[in-house]
């Protein structure tokens, strides 16, 4: 991506950009490289660790060559935007570049799966005793010296970067742990006895001074590594999703379109389309670009960006935006907003600056070592010390400095996380729930207000006919019968949920003879039941009016009791009378009032938030019990509600489904997406609720709090047993056995620990909605008490 008001050399005037860093392995390095930048004169940044890109505003006279050394200084590399290569061009590298960043994090996948087959084998001599074959010792250190050196390979280097700085990072406590282990073991291999023929470990457990000789620790050395790798590969296979919103968004857009030039239809890719040139847009295809329409007339499907339920019926002069579908008739737009000025490319710009906006929250783990990475570090040097100085002896004092770099060494602590988080994320995923990654947990906790969109989120998003209105002496069912079969052969959205209503309840549908469709006002035809033709029309009151069929009182109430309350209503006449009302409107899920409640148990205050308008909003948050309702938004206005919010000292999350919702999904605190909604809403937000089911909401945020506590807890007894051992190690009391044990014990805890989170239940059954059940009887009933916006006809 180009960055406004950059170009591939440097400038002295002032502007933004957005440069790629590399080589972060955690968000204190995003912290510091921020920090570097923002002690540059005339530069404001913000650095996103989780898209490894840092958003720098610069004054006149700052060159980005500059801002790109800042970032080396600090340790770490920058790269500036590329200008956009022309169609078709190529270079030598590019194909293995493409390759690299088509699975960026594939060198991980490699690292971690060559490093778990050399370390399996070397934990089992290690642990059984049986295994411990005569030299078994000198199989261990060939298959742990590899993952030692080239899988940690990325943490010693970041341990060196850390040192070059004076700072210290889980990184630097992994690297010292892995490589005086390692060291030890060559010591007591080469100069010890450890090498010697028949060698092996007994599981003693005693306390008492030894000089360490003996003892290898080549299984705990190559165990980290491996289990910090896959902590590592796991965090950046979610890292790598942080951008697919984005993608997602711009190929939501119509790749091919038909475009009018010289009189003749030719098709061509969207991307060469000008502005004021007039293209054509058949039933069901998407709008290739913003336009206005100059021919036809149809109803367009806008829900996915505005948030709108009915489909909007447009003429010419109507503005249309890109990317929405056309439910109805042929029509022909003239394009006047192209490429990046589109609505859809804004809607992208917001999403990315929502994203890079968020306050990355640092690993628990990360804030935890940088405390204890430096005592820990002092402690080794103090009881080196202190052992030299007492006349201890120089090999008893580098045992017992050595025994306290091996005890703190992280090996349940590089388990806490990862294993709380699969196991989380595992019985998530059995009921339906996706967790992003570690990060998202700790926002969980804090939230505080929950804002919801309505269409596809409390509601099915789906137009459904809602009931059905009989006049004095007339059969509901014929009443549906007459219409679903004359409003079947109309392409419109409303016609069709007639018609489906029609089906499910009466059986197949009679013929119809001269249909045809009044432009604005319904349709008209012949529909023979029994031998019996009738002539039909369905459709506004207008329509039935200029057929001299008025509604009587009783339906002429019923219809505007159903439009009050944001409901589409349509009326249906034949053989020269008014017969009945048909109803129909976005239902709302079955499940939603329960949500709401679940949501307000977990201390949540629900805020319905949607583009839908005022009446319909109202009558929908009524009925599933929200008090606060913000209505008729656009996309940006959703942002900017939660961005208010959040300046009030709320702690948002946000549900929606749709592409409108996306942006806000990024710019809460925590975005949950409907996983019954767009790719976009899902990719942009932080948990996934794959079912169509509100009350997953609530679920979702008590399995992400339980996760989040399981991590704590696993955390503390992480360094727990760490911390209770290093006196012992001080004081070079510290039996190799009991240091094995005690660390073995501290892993097995913490996986036990994370295991009971597979124990945790919904509160609501998992049954997955599909949308079906809803009821078509003359009046509506549960399932039916529902609304939807109202829309021409």
């Amino acid at each position: 991506m180009t960055a406004p008001n950059s170009t591939p050399s440097a400038a002295a005037g002032g502007g933004q950009i957005e440069l790629a860093i590399g080589g972060m392995t955690c968000a204190s390095c995003a912290a510091r490289i921020e920090k570097r930048l923002n002690k540059l004169d005339g530069v404001t940044a913000t650095v996103n660790y989780a898209t490894e890109k840092a958003k720098v505003v610069y004054a006149d006279g700052v060159a980005r060559e500059d801002l790109v050394a800042a970032v080396e200084k600090a340790g770490y590399t920058a790269r500036l935007p590329e200008p956009p290569r022309a169609t078709g061009s190529s270079d030598g590298g590019s194909e293995s570049v493409a390759a690299e960043e088509a699975d960026p994090v594939r060198p991980l996948r490699q690292r971690l799966v060559i490093s778990t087959l050399l370390t399996v084998p070397v934990i089992a001599m290690a642990m059984v005793p049986a295994l411990q074959f005569t030299y078994w010792q000198w199989l261990s250190l060939t298959l742990a010296a590899p993952v030692v050196i080239w899988g940690a390979y990325p943490f010693h280097k970041a341990a060196w970067t850390n040192l070059r700085h004076g700072t210290s990072t889980m990184d630097t406590l992994i690297s010292i742990g892995t490589l005086a282990a390692l060291g030890w073991s060559l010591y007591a291999l080469f100069l010890g006895t450890a090498g010697v023929p028949g060698m092996t470990h007994p599981f003693e457990i005693t306390i008492e001074p030894t000089d360490g000789s003996a003892n290898i620790y080549l299984e705990a050395a190559a165990g980290v590594t491996t289990f910090i790798l896959a902590g590592r590969y796991f965090e950046a296979r979610s890292k790598r999703r942080a951008g697919a919103a984005l993608r997602a968004l711009l190929e939501l857009g119509a790749k091919e379109v038909s475009v009018l030039r010289e009189g003749r239809e030719e098709r061509v890719p969207v991307d060469t389309l000008t502005v004021g040139e007039q293209f054509i847009v058949r039933p069901g295809e998407k709008i290739a670009t913003d336009g206005v329409i100059t021919e036809g007339s149809s109803a367009v499907d806008a829900s996915m960006l505005t948030g709108e339920s009915v489909p909007v019926e447009v003429r010419p002069g109507d503005a249309v935006v890109g990317a929405t579908v056309n439910a109805g008739g042929r029509i022909v737009v003239r394009a006047t907003r192209v490429g990046s000025e589109t609505q859809l490319a804004q809607m992208a710009r917001l999403v990315e600056d929502a994203q890079n906006g968020k306050a990355e929250v640092q690993r628990l783990a990360d804030r935890v070592s940088g405390i204890f990475v430096p005592i820990v570090i002092a402690l080794a040097a103090g009881t080196l010390g202190f052992w030299i100085g007492t006349g201890g002896g120089l090999a008893a004092a580098f045992t017992a400095a050595v025994a306290v770099l091996i005890i703190a060494c992280p090996c349940a602590l590089g388990l806490a996380t990862p294993t709380a988080l699969m196991v989380g994320t595992g019985r998530g995923a059995q009921l339906g729930i996706l967790i992003k990654g570690p990060e998202v947990l700790e926002s969980t906790r804090r939230v505080d207000t929950v804002v919801l969109d309505k269409t596809g989120t409390v509601t099915t998003g789906k137009m459904t006919l809602i009931e059905v209105i009989p006049a004095a002496g007339v059969d509901a069912q014929q009443v549906l019968q007459l219409a679903g079969a004359l409003e079947d052969a109309s392409e419109h959205p409303i016609a069709q949920a007639i018609a489906k209503g029609a089906v499910e309840r009466s059986g197949p549908l009679p013929p119809v003879e001269d249909f045809a469709s009044i432009e604005g006002l319904g349709v008209q035809g012949i529909v023979t039941v029994e031998g019996r033709s009738h002539a039909v029309l369905v459709g506004r009151t207008r329509l039935l009016s200029e057929w001299s069929q008025y509604l009587t009182p009783e339906l002429e109430q019923a219809k505007a009791a159903a439009e009050a309350e944001g409901k589409t209503a349509v009326a249906v006449g034949w053989d020269g009378a008014a017969r009945g009302v048909l109803v129909v409107a976005d239902a709302i899920k079955e499940t939603s009032a329960e949500a709401i409640s679940q949501l307000r148990a977990l201390g949540l205050t629900p805020v319905l938030l949607t583009g839908d308008n005022e009446t319909v909003a109202r009558s929908v948050a009524a009925q599933v019990g929200i008090d606060e309702v913000i209505a008729e938004v656009l996309p940006q206005d959703k942002v900017d509600v939660v961005k208010r919010l959040q300046s009030e000292g709320k702690v948002v999350a946000m549900v929606g489904d749709g592409v409108n919702d996306a942006a806000a999904l990024a710019q809460a605190d925590l975005g949950l997406a409907m996983g019954t909604g767009t790719d976009v809403a899902i990719d942009a937000s932080d948990l996934t609720l794959v079912r169509g089911d509100l009350r997953a909401a609530a679920d979702a945020i008590r399995l992400s709090r339980r996760t989040l506590k399981t991590i704590k807890s696993n955390l503390f007894w992480a360094f727990a047993y760490n911390v209770a051992a290093l006196p012992l190690a001080a004081a070079g009391l510290l039996n190799p056995m009991l240091a094995g044990a005690a660390m073995a014990f501290s892993s097995v805890f913490v996986v036990s620990n994370s295991l009971r989170l597979r124990r945790f239940k919904a509160l609501a059954s998992n049954r997955i909605d599909g949308g079906a059940g809803v009821d078509y009887r003359p009046k509506a009933q549960s399932t039916g008490e529902a609304v939807g916006g109202s829309a021409s006809r």
